[in-house]
């Protein structure tokens, strides 16, 4: 697993090979090391690569087509001086990671992020701050909502194996995420802040200044972000307690806050940005044929990135892993390090943290696991891990990093560290806390 890893830095940045290259090279080096027989190894590729995609690649594409208009018409730049009129220059990065905070409440991380992308960028530019920071801020607050607080799928299924009660998992793990989330924000803004990325010198479409533009309005410019947000968020509610007894309205409501269509619905309110909207936008040489060629790198990516983490489900990490940990007592550490090393081996948060619930769930009184409270602890602990580290085998890594213009070897040293920042941050206030009503 650490030469796999070795092996996807090495390549990247000393041969300056392609990340995609690198990664689907490295995949089937790993999985021919591990023993794993040639024809489930090919098969493991390509179903990692396929399914990643098939779920969040026509996302990606939406996602890059609406930030480019948000550009192009001005539109960011519109929600950029709003945003700053009302924190400041000096709170962007609290202002991101708070609005990261929110939106993965309801909606995956990888989506938020995509949505929120375009908006990052243009607070960065016009606060004159740097990419990294805003975007290593950003990513760390979806992260730690993303698997901390329901109704996002893994502490909702954690909650669930573990017969925690669900309110008391949402009222602590906002109190947890935030609290860890501080030195996430401090470390974003004093260390992740003072690298530049290849984003930085690379203009934006169209500056807030021209004379011959005059930016759409910002309740306008807000809504190709906020509709799909607030449609996602609808139908998390609906799917959890249904909100209406119409079944058709229901089978709509659970339709339209499907992320892709959600944003498909967010393209037709980008469209309506621009001054005057024209075929040649729309065209292979328009604004639409220009964002594709950028969503294309981060879909190969990604979908490689996949492929790597099937390959590491396939070599059985997660049951050496499991069977090394569980044999351990460490108190409310056992759970965090157990869907640590779990989330690290195969990148996805939320397999790490049903793995990690289902392998302790016989082990609940040999963990001294008796009251409520301490099962709630017990799933925040599991999702406060599942969050470290995020690296070459998550999706969410390469998001990040490649709609950011970071190398590999700068997304190991801020996102990968970051995720380690916020995760360890909220294994200690767990730790307290368990302390405290454990004494």
């Amino acid at each position: 697993m650490i030469g796999a890893i070795f092996l996807i830095v090495w390549s990247s940045t000393s041969l300056k090979s392609h990340p995609f290259l690198a990664l689907l090279i490295t995949s089937l080096f790993f999985g021919i090391s591990a023993g794993i027989p040639p024809a489930d190894l090919i098969k493991s590729v390509q179903e990692g690569f396929g399914a990643t995609l098939g779920s969040i690649g026509i996302v990606i594409i939406l996602g890059v087509i609406i930030g480019t208009f948000l550009e192009r018409s001005g539109g960011a730049f519109a929600i950029a001086a709003f945003v700053l009129k009302l924190v400041g220059k000096k709170n962007v990065h609290w202002a991101m990671s708070l609005m990261g905070f929110v939106v993965a409440i309801p909606v995956f991380a990888d989506s938020g992020f995509i949505i929120l992308a375009s908006l990052n960028r243009s607070l960065s530019k016009e606060a004159k701050l740097s990419l990294a920071g805003t975007t290593i801020a950003l990513a760390l607050g979806l992260i730690i909502t993303h698997v901390l607080v329901p109704p996002t799928p893994g502490p909702m299924a954690a909650a669930g194996i573990l017969g925690a009660d669900l309110g008391l998992v949402i009222f602590w793990g906002i109190i947890v995420g935030f609290l860890s989330l501080i030195p996430g924000v401090f470390f974003a803004k004093y260390y992740a802040a003072r690298t530049i990325t290849s984003f930085e010198s690379k203009p934006l479409e169209i500056s807030f200044q021209d004379e011959y533009l005059k930016p759409p309005p910002v309740f306008w410019s807000f809504l190709p972000i906020l509709l799909p947000i607030g449609l996602i968020v609808l139908r998390s509610f609906h799917n959890y307690s249904p909100l209406f007894e119409n079944k058709i309205l229901g089978q709509l409501i659970d339709f339209i806050g499907t992320p892709a269509i959600a944003l498909l619905i967010g393209l037709g309110f980008a469209l309506l940005l621009p001054k005057k909207l024209e075929k040649q936008m729309l065209s292979a040489e328009g604004w639409v044929g220009k964002a594709l060629p950028d969503a294309a790198i981060i879909l190969l990516i990604t979908g490689a990135g996949g492929a790597f983490g099937k390959v590491l489900q396939q070599a059985g990490l997660d049951k050496v892993i499991g069977d090394t940990l569980g044999q351990v007592n460490l108190g409310i550490w056992l759970p965090f390090l157990i869907a640590a090393a779990l989330k690290t081996a195969q990148g996805s948060s939320t397999v790490a943290m049903i793995t990690t619930a289902s392998i302790l769930q016989p082990l609940l009184s040999q963990l001294g696991i008796e009251s409520e409270m301490d099962r709630v602890l017990l799933v925040l602990a599991i999702g406060a891990g599942s969050a470290v580290v995020s690296h070459a085998n998550d999706s969410f890594f390469w998001i990040v990093t490649q709609m950011s213009g970071m190398d590999v070897r700068t997304g190991y040293r801020l996102h990968s560290l970051g995720t380690a920042v916020i995760g360890f941050a909220a294994g200690l206030v767990l730790n307290i806390l368990w302390w405290v009503l454990n004494p």
